[in-house]
């Protein structure tokens, strides 16, 4: 069977379970359940190739230990038995983890196996079907097979990618295409810091990781590679389908990837020990933050509204000289208030040389809300702003499951990056005409194909026209309500 086929039994049997409501749980107790299976499968690896290495889970407790029916035979644990060992022993030992007897790459995972399952949850009330899940993923996955491994990294792009269809949890997806164009266009270098604040499933730092593997030419360059990305993620369940999207890409210890949220810590608490060279991400919008978060901003930009105050972080986090990609809701762009003041510090403090406008369904089933990528380097103040605005493929008029957005579309921005010049999708803003129209950076494409392009004079003089003739016409209905009234009252 293939591990497509494999994912969806699964799923299937997990929809007999009383105990899973929805897609959402039956994500995240797979997730789980593949977290424990590669940790456990890498566990052995590390255990053939570093003699002193001691893994960190209790020995009786181990996946081979109670998952593998083929080795275990009829003392294989099922139904009530499974259900205490899951609930009664394996949860709330590795809630418990603390390490201090280990050392090294032993004591970091299992600081990472606790911070994983502290909030993970066994939502199956059936033993009996539990165990027929934990048997399918024994029977398929064996994470130390390279085809298996080779196969499984696309697999698990997969199962993320359903989130989109798995209600609110669709937030903490971003589209490959999206994620990928921002990574190649910040160009990390090994060496750099990369960092995610708000990383959801780690689409942005699996391609960060990715790129920057790329440019290893040692063992040595590698391991840095592998150290130099970072991510935060605060909710539960996102954090651990990142955590093992990093290890299935290869990361071993994905101990930088943090369940924590970003914006509670005070603004002013980060110094320069906390900065970085790029930061890729797609914070949460349309949201808005817990009551007291916005007070550890400066009074300016005193707002619950999540993307904003991530906006403000990522300058914060960013070293002088620093590169960023954020994915902001058109909200932002043209938003008034607080949203004038942030936009205004970002373009008086940083070099917003790039918005890409996204076009609508990027973010479809979760969101219509319309989308763009901001591009900007820390240091020095922006004099002009260049949009682009990419366009559908041929023949299409939205993405969607079957047909989304390819990493191929943008071909044309990646030629035309490095060798600017305007065209039907792609024009320029001078950051004087931006500031004279409030910060506004909503600007409408003006060389779209049928857009009019009439003297500014012209347009003047036809307004008031339009305005004289209004007046009239609001002149003659109340002279004719006057009559009336006039005539009624006789």
């Amino acid at each position: 069977m293939s591990l497509s086929a494999t994912i969806k039994s699964i799923q299937d049997i997990m929809r007999k379970d009383v105990g899973v409501d929805g897609d959402a749980q039956r994500i995240g107790q797979l997730g789980w359940m593949l977290f424990y299976k590669i940790f456990s499968d890498q566990d052995t690896e590390l255990e053939i190739n570093q003699d002193d290495y001691d893994s960190p889970i209790p020995s009786d407790l181990r996946w081979d230990e109670w998952a593998d029916s083929t080795k275990l035979g009829k003392r294989a644990p099922t139904g009530d038995d499974l259900l205490k060992l899951i609930d009664g022993q394996l949860f709330p030992q590795l809630k418990a983890l603390d390490g201090k007897d280990l050392e090294g790459i032993a004591q970091e995972r299992a600081l990472l196996l606790r911070s994983v399952f502290e909030d993970a949850y066994n939502y199956m009330k059936s033993g009996t079907l539990l165990r027929q899940v934990v048997d399918k993923i024994n029977e398929s996955i064996d994470f130390n097979q390279s085809k298996t491994r080779n196969l499984f990294g696309d697999l698990y792009e997969q199962i993320l990618k359903d989130l989109q269809s798995a209600g609110n949890a669709g937030e903490f997806y971003t589209p490959r295409a999206v994620t990928q164009f921002a990574v190649d266009m910040v160009n990390p270098q090994l060496g750099e810091k990369v960092l995610d604040p708000a990383c959801g499933t780690g689409g942005f730092l699996t391609c960060a990781y990715e790129h920057l593997k790329q440019q290893a030419k040692s063992t040595k360059e590698l391991e840095l590679a592998k150290r130099s990305v970072f991510g935060v993620e605060k909710k539960q369940l996102p954090h651990l389908l990142c955590v093992t999207n990093m290890m299935v890409h290869g990361i071993e210890v994905p101990t930088n990837v943090r369940h924590d949220n970003t914006l509670r810590k005070p603004l002013r608490d980060y110094g320069r020990e906390d900065q970085v060279e790029v930061v890729v991400t797609n914070p949460p919008f349309g949201g808005m933050e817990e009551d007291g978060i916005e007070r550890g901003f400066p009074t300016e930009f005193q707002t619950r509204e999540t993307a904003d105050l991530f906006l403000v972080l990522v300058m914060e986090l960013l070293k002088d000289s620093g590169r960023a990609a954020i994915v902001l809701p058109d909200g932002t762009l043209f938003g008034e208030g607080i949203k004038t003041r942030v936009k205004e510090k970002l373009l008086r403090n940083c070099n917003l040389h790039t918005i890409v406008r996204l076009p609508n369904g990027v973010f479809s089933p979760y969101t219509s809300i319309r989308t763009n990528i901001l591009f900007f380097t820390k240091g020095k103040p922006t004099t002009e702003v260049w949009y682009y605005e990419h366009p559908y493929p041929p023949g299409a008029k939205s993405y969607n499951k079957t047909k989304p957005m390819r990493i191929e579309e943008f071909e044309t921005e990646k030629a035309w990056w490095n060798n600017r010049e305007e065209t039907e999708y792609a024009w320029k803003v001078s950051v004087e005409t931006i500031a004279a129209n409030g910060y506004n950076l909503d600007i409408k494409n003006p060389n779209a194909v049928g857009a009019s392009h009439e003297d500014p004079l012209l347009l003047l003089a036809q307004y008031q026209e339009a305005a004289a003739t209004a007046d009239q016409a609001r002149l003659a209905l109340k002279t004719a309500l006057q009559a009336c009234l006039e005539q009624s009252a006789g």
